[in-house]
């Protein structure tokens, strides 16, 4: 029995010393692994769920709320209804919810049904291939989800696959109905773009949607084409173009443009003559947002109004989100050129058209942008154009900068003075109220029945109007479209009532006055010719095939077409008030012998170039973030809303990655 005593103290005394606190980093706390309990399912867009209890870590490795909410899966299942137009919807949602936040009954898990999985993919996956987006992995049907037999549940369990939907009288509207009529709201930026690359789908013979470029922040800026021949220029077919939200926070003319793409795609598959008239023989342009950088900041929550009972009003006393990501004002930040033609007034023969951009512009600040709508405009041949701004009711017409430097409301109307006052009117008058005197908005405005002189209006410098009529052939107004920079959805039925028919006339008007082809003896088109009228000391040029248009008002003109090398040819022109389409005149040109000596205010050679010195690739690399630009361009228009600072990018939404 000592024995054995003894053996026991040996034991005791040779074991390692039990926890002193005495004794400092000798005491460790015991490691007690907690399970994993059911709780509250708190993510706000799982909250329609047939459940409320949920556990953490879940299936894909998220080990909290906050951590699952901050991931780039939850944020999908949150912008999936607007990147796929409302198709799939709430499907992708809710099976998304159910693996991010399983059920959780009695501290168990359970998995949602491999079936349900196998059929949601069946029926969505054209839609996620049309917007060029992988299946997302954590829908994975063999990974994440299980068979009947291992008790499985169905996530989706209570909704109708054709569910019908029903208005207020209770009539029954088709399920398809959603995708083709106009849902007067304010649309984000994925829901503009989804909209007009749904309607590019509804529409593919009339319609094509393209880029021309991207904001500071790597959101594309998209046009929607409208023509009888999309991505073709057809000869002698005119281009027109209107472009919307320059400034950020002036979001109305943003939303009309989206309701004309989709007026235009409907109302030409209905068998509306008229806008099919127009389709065939115009090609048309859209750009809706051309700073949706500035946008998403007008829209962020510190731009609503809180006393708004409904939440639906937002702020537009501020300007809140006018300029781009850089701070720039987009419709001060292109090449000052008036300035050039007020410098050279005295000069004999000096030209008001096609004047090249000086070499100093490229050394200040060029916001992307401006670049990109610079290289649009010189890339297609626009006859007529406009651009839709809030904060008045009227149409403003060239020049913006005033002709006298100390005088900021200076009368300083364009050679064409007479043809932008004609172009005004045609929208003015159309709009439903915006030619009654009783309608501006500022008691100081000066307007003549809803249109004014820009440099009287306010006087700016590097306005895009401006930039247009002496850099191009394009003719631009601007048009400002209310008192409200962003009015409450409610009031946006009624404002797309009071501009539709005025856009639809504004867009017809490019068919004013005439169009022809330039050609030499041989019969071959000349590029660059100049067409000159009588009186109007401003030209227009032919482009690449010789062909040319010239929007003037009705009456008698005498027309001069002229090209270096070349006699000039002239013609006189009588232009009936109701004229309908633009009058064909046509000019063959002979060669000169001996060729005249023309003295050229403006070298084509000058002209052609555009940012000789590279300075742009300095903002591309801003735009382009950290990513390489042959990265970045390989990307699809939805990418940059799921590269946050931050955060591993999920390369897992890329179908060629």
């Amino acid at each position: 029995m000592l024995l054995v005593l003894l053996q026991m103290l040996v034991f005791v005394s040779s074991s390692p010393p039990r926890c002193d606190p005495r004794v400092r980093g000798q005491c460790k706390p015991v490691q007690v692994e907690e399970k994993p309990k059911c709780t509250d399912l708190l993510l706000s867009y799982c909250e329609d769920m047939s459940y409320t209890q949920t556990m953490f870590p879940n299936v894909i490795g998220h080990k909290s709320r906050e951590e699952a909410e901050s991931g780039a899966e939850y944020l999908l299942i949150s912008v999936i209804e607007s990147l796929l137009g409302g198709e799939c919807n709430p499907d992708i949602r809710m099976l998304g919810c159910s693996v991010l936040a399983p059920p959780c009954e009695k501290e168990k898990v359970l998995k949602p049904c491999r079936s349900t999985c196998e059929a949601v993919r069946k029926k969505c996956s054209a839609a996620f291939d049309r917007i060029q987006m992988a299946w997302p992995y954590f829908l994975d049907c063999d990974r994440f989800f299980d068979g009947e037999q291992e008790g499985c549940y169905d996530p989706l369990e209570g909704l109708g696959a054709g569910q019908e939907v029903m208005d207020l009288q209770g009539t029954e509207v088709p399920p398809a109905e959603s995708e083709t009529s106009i849902q007067f709201k304010h649309h984000s930026n994925a829901q503009m773009i989804s909209i007009l690359k749904k309607t590019e789908e509804r529409c593919p013979d009339i319609a094509r949607t393209y880029s021309i470029g991207r904001s500071l922040e790597g959101r594309d800026l998209l046009v929607i084409e409208f023509s009888n021949n999309p991505g073709e220029h057809k000869l002698l077919e005119p281009e027109v173009k209107y472009i919307g939200n320059m400034h950020g926070n002036e979001a109305l003319g943003r939303q009309l443009l989206i309701y004309l793409a989709q007026y235009l795609c409907t109302e030409y598959e209905q068998g509306n003559e008229r806008i099919q008239t127009l389709v065939n023989t115009t090609r048309i342009h859209i750009l809706p947002s051309m700073n949706p950088d500035g946008y998403e900041v007008a829209v962020s929550d510190n731009n609503f109004d809180d006393d708004d009972e409904e939440g639906r009003g937002y702020s537009s006393q501020n300007n809140i989100g006018r300029n781009n990501a850089q701070n720039v004002d987009l419709n001060r930040n292109f090449p000052d050129l008036t300035s050039i033609v007020y410098g050279r007034r005295r000069q004999k023969g000096y030209r008001t058209d096609h004047i090249p951009i000086p070499d100093v512009y490229w050394f200040g600040k060029v916001a992307p942008e401006t670049y990109a709508v610079m290289k649009w405009i010189r890339s297609i041949p626009f006859v007529l154009s406009a651009n839709f701004h809030g904060g008045d009711l009227l149409v403003s017409y060239p020049y913006d900068l005033s002709k006298h430097p100390q005088q900021y409301d200076m009368f300083s109307p364009t050679p064409d003075d007479k043809v932008f006052k004609f172009l005004a009117r045609i929208y003015a008058n159309t709009h439903q109220t915006m030619s009654r005197e009783n309608e501006r908005c500022r008691s100081l405005t000066n307007s003549d029945k809803g249109i004014i002189n820009g440099a009287e209006w306010s006087s700016i410098s590097g306005a895009m109007q401006d930039f247009n009529y002496l850099h191009t052939n394009c003719f631009e107004v601007t048009v400002e479209l209310g008192c409200d920079k962003f009015p409450p959805e409610e009031e946006l039925f009624l404002a797309w009532h009071d501009n539709q028919e005025a856009l639809i006339v504004f867009l017809e008007a490019v068919h004013q006055g005439i169009k022809g082809i330039v050609k030499d003896e041989e019969g071959n088109g000349i590029k660059g010719a100049q067409i000159t009228v009588r009186g109007i000391r401003h030209s227009v040029t032919s482009a690449e095939n010789g062909e040319y248009w010239r929007i003037l008002t009705p009456g008698i003109h005498i027309v001069t077409a002229s090209a270096p090398g070349f006699d000039s040819a002239t013609k006189k022109v009588h232009l009936p008030s109701r004229m309908q389409t633009a009058g064909r005149v046509d000019f063959v040109l002979n060669k000169a012998s001996p060729p005249p000596d023309v003295e050229e205010t403006t070298a084509t050679g000058t002209y052609e170039q555009f940012d000789p010195y590279n300075q742009y690739k300095h903002y591309t690399q801003i735009a382009n973030g950290t990513q390489s630009r042959e990265e970045r361009g390989e990307k699809p228009w939805w990418w940059s809303y799921f590269v946050l600072p931050g955060h591993s990018t999920p390369t897992w939404l890329l179908k060629h990655y």
